[in-house]
């Protein structure tokens, strides 16, 4: 392998590793990091308002970062297929996690929030519905969160 060749494998390498990392970072400091805090200082509704915005700005900054990965593993000339193919499980696994909290999730919890009308959610017969729902976010939320160490150790 020529020494350019190599320059190009070694930055890929190093940009794989960039993206998971970001993208295992974004995941852990929102969910185990800033919701918890905000909730802490803030009222249950004007909390759960910013952690929705939050969670929307992750489910973008998961869809991006999977798109990336996918590429970078599919241009990866040192990846042999075997590895290859376990990345893209992998990516693909926490896309699907995402994916299902964005367009399933979130969505159905705000719309029993906004249901719920001015005595917030946990005072409506909607609230058991909403825990539950609320417990099956957080669950994807580890279940993709263990993923993405898994993807940080072997993008390397």
């Amino acid at each position: 392998m020529t020494a350019l060749a190599s320059r190009a494998v070694s930055r890929i390498a190093a940009a794989r590793l960039l993206v998971a990392a970001l993208w295992a970072g974004a995941l852990w400091v929102l969910g185990y990091i800033a919701a918890p805090a905000v909730f802490g200082v803030a009222s249950g509704p004007v909390a759960g308002d910013i952690v929705r915005v939050l969670l929307h700005r992750l489910a973008l900054v998961s869809i991006v970062c999977a798109v990336l990965m996918l590429v970078l593993v599919q241009v990866s000339p040192e990846l042999e297929r075997g590895r290859r193919r376990y990345l893209n499980l992998v990516v693909l696994a926490m896309l699907a996690c995402a994916l299902v909290m964005f367009v399933g999730l979130q969505p159905a919890m705000a719309q029993m929030r906004e249901a719920a009308g001015p005595l917030g959610i946990r005072a409506s017969p909607l609230w058991t519905k909403f825990a539950i729902l609320h417990g099956v976010s957080q669950l994807f939320h580890v279940i993709e969160s263990v993923l993405a160490a898994i993807l940080v150790v072997k993008s390397r």
